[in-house]
């Protein structure tokens, strides 16, 4: 069924608000700031895009043959992870993967896919103040091919 013209119209001012371009772009400087912090060891990119309440919970296979483990990093795992990255120069090479899929940006919520070299995380943020900033992560590890 279509809806007739006048509805489109009237909907068209709030689909436009919630796409706004800025949004769109901080929600992408966000997702890339969350890489390039653990990628560079760059703790000052997690303190602008990741909120200290995150939660952000994963699966991973420690093997192929072994089943799926479970792992939660807190905002302290963040900073022990890109100090460490830093301190150990084990930084991840030039090719490795930094893709962001914007999925959905509303007004004050967003939901973006990021592909890293370790899997692939779903971002769900918040606009605070002003300022897109994760809040939630769910990952897991790429799955074993057949």
């Amino acid at each position: 069924m279509r809806l007739p013209s006048i509805a489109c119209l009237l909907l068209a001012p709030v689909l436009l608000h919630a796409q706004a371009p800025a949004d769109r772009e901080g929600v992408r400087r966000a997702a890339m700031d969350y890489l390039e912090g653990f990628y560079e060891g760059d703790s000052t990119k997690h303190l602008r895009s990741v909120r200290p309440e995150v939660y952000k919970y994963g699966f991973y296979k420690p093997a192929a043959d072994k089943p799926y483990q479970g792992n939660q990093m807190t905002w302290a795992g963040f900073m022990d992870f890109t100090r460490n990255v830093r301190t150990r120069k084990n930084f991840a090479p030039a090719t490795a993967p930094k893709e962001v899929v914007i999925l959905e940006v509303e007004d004050q919520t967003a939901a973006v896919r990021v592909n890293a070299w370790w899997g692939m995380d779903y971002l769900l943020m918040g606009k605070f103040d002003g300022r897109w900033m994760i809040t939630h992560v769910l990952w897991q590890s790429p799955p074993p091919k057949p």
